[in-house]
């Protein structure tokens, strides 16, 4: 009895989305819901609530919801930074 070899069939779901014209989209917002989670992990580490948070990051605890709202894409990378600064961390990009 031979032994099947495991591995891919078919094609990926990084295919799949990209042949559905969604890959972008999709990719985007998995970056976001990281980074929310990331953040809202060092948020609980430093035991910051989301007032104390957006008292550090010199913003408003409504752009401060925007920030953590995982399906909210309008982020800027000075609002990342200073949130990263808030919790003691450095924002860290790159193309990939």
């Amino acid at each position: 009895m031979k032994k099947r070899r495991k591995g891919r069939v078919g094609s990926s779901f990084d295919d799949f989305l990209k042949s559905d014209g969604s890959y972008d989209e999709v990719t985007a917002r998995a970056v976001k819901r990281v980074l929310v989670r990331q953040l809202d992990a060092l948020m609980q580490e430093e035991g910051l609530t989301k007032s104390a948070l957006a008292r550090r990051m010199r913003t408003s605890r409504a752009q401060l919801d925007r920030l953590l709202d995982p399906d909210n894409e309008s982020v800027t990378l000075g609002t990342l930074t200073r949130a990263a600064q808030a919790v003691g961390r450095n924002l860290r990009l790159e193309f990939a």
